[in-house]
């Protein structure tokens, strides 16, 4: 099994799948089981994603399977997780692969790296973004989100009450909290209107048109809308070159589903690489 070497020294193992062009899909390849699935059934996620995806998609592409933020949550990067350095492990996995080309699809946050990447190299063919808009993305929503969650994981801020458990990452420890905090610190600069101007390839983003998350008061009743900037961004975003789907009725957890997002993926791919 191949294995890429990230920034920070560590390893990711990379799972191939299928032959054609190659799609690089940062998922967790094996299901997950026991409590931990039966507590994502519970919030209506499935266990068995990234093999749901592989298996959608390997029959037309290269599938490129490798679990980047199981080996972030395994192997913390508190001082280094950075859009620079996303971006370069994301080559680093492709290089392992032997894809001096590739597409890459992510969703939420991983969508968010991605547009990261494809503002760094000329090597992508396709970019697809789902639940994060590459255009008014809440950078600023989410450093408060995760530094509130940082200060409960590190002691500083009482953690939430019961009924307040909607946010997992109370479960992290102090570095695997700290890496997204200085993720998004450093994304506070970043200006993705101006960054249109650097993307060549073919993109796509999709979203469901209930992706929004209110954060209870342990967060500071921060409310980060995913759905907001493509929904009233559509025309603005087409205008930009970016093709654009809005899943009626769906939140974040619901649009990230194989059902969703396979035949999204194959009918959009397959007509980048007939055009």
């Amino acid at each position: 099994m191949p294995e890429a070497t990230l920034h920070d020294g560590s390893t990711i193992e990379i799972e191939i799948h299928g032959a054609g062009p190659t799609l690089l899909l940062p998922v967790n390849p094996q299901p997950v089981i026991g409590p931990q699935a039966e507590q994502m059934r519970k919030y209506g996620a499935d266990p068995a994603l990234g093999q749901s995806l592989i298996k959608g998609l390997s029959d037309a592409f290269r599938v490129v399977a490798f679990d980047y933020e199981g080996q972030c949550l395994r192997t913390p990067k508190p001082d280094t997780l950075t859009p620079a350095n996303t971006a370069s492990d994301l080559l680093a996995v492709a290089d392992a692969a032997g894809a001096d080309r590739f597409a890459y699809y992510g969703y939420s946050w991983l969508a968010m790296i991605g547009l990261q990447l494809a503002i760094r190299t000329d090597r992508l063919w396709a970019l697809i973004m789902g639940g994060f808009p590459p255009l008014n993305g809440p950078y600023e929503e989410m450093l408060r989100v995760t530094t509130a969650t940082y200060e409960m994981a590190s002691g500083a801020r009482a953690m939430p009450s019961a009924d307040e458990s909607e946010w997992s990452g109370v479960s992290l420890s102090r570095d695997q909290t700290r890496q997204f905090v200085t993720l998004y610190q450093a994304l506070q600069g970043f200006d993705d209107r101006a960054a249109q101007a650097r993307l060549t390839c073919p993109r796509l983003c999709f979203v469901g048109s209930k992706d929004k998350i209110q954060y209870t008061k342990s967060w500071g009743n921060v409310t980060v809308s995913l759905a907001g900037p493509i929904v009233q961004g559509q025309a603005q975003l087409s205008d930009l070159g970016w093709d654009v789907q809005v899943l009626d009725g769906l939140d974040h957890i619901q649009a990230m589903q194989a059902k969703q997002v396979v035949p999204i993926l194959r009918s959009w791919l397959m007509f980048q690489l007939r055009s």
